[in-house]
């Protein structure tokens, strides 16, 4: 992909103004403090990136990309944000609850 269409992305993820919070394992992008559930949970132990399945499908949609390729885009964009390395990135869409759930 394009450097300056990848810069676009980011900049359309950096534009929803994620709160990042977390524990002593992961952080979580939340829209809003009273979310149950994160848009991306990164943990650090093990370098996993879990994406919210409804925002994998806006990005993909949005911008007409194939749902494995906005996954590593977000991917790195959490990379990037973080300035963390992602190992492994997925979905979540089995398991959202346990996966994207933000702890009390």
């Amino acid at each position: 992909m394009d450097k300056d269409f990848e810069r676009v992305i980011f900049s359309y993820l950096d534009s929803q103004d994620f709160i990042v919070t977390g524990n002593d394992t992961s952080l979580f992008f939340i829209n809003s403090e009273d979310d149950e559930l994160a848009q991306i949970r990164y943990d650090e132990d093990n370098q996993v990136c879990f994406i919210n399945i409804r925002l994998n499908r806006e990005i993909s949609s949005f911008f007409s990309l194939g749902r494995d390729y906005s996954q590593r885009v977000i991917s790195r964009w959490v990379e990037n944000t973080l300035q963390m390395k992602v190992a492994k990135t997925t979905d979540a869409y089995m398991n959202i609850d346990k996966f994207l759930r933000i702890p009390d």
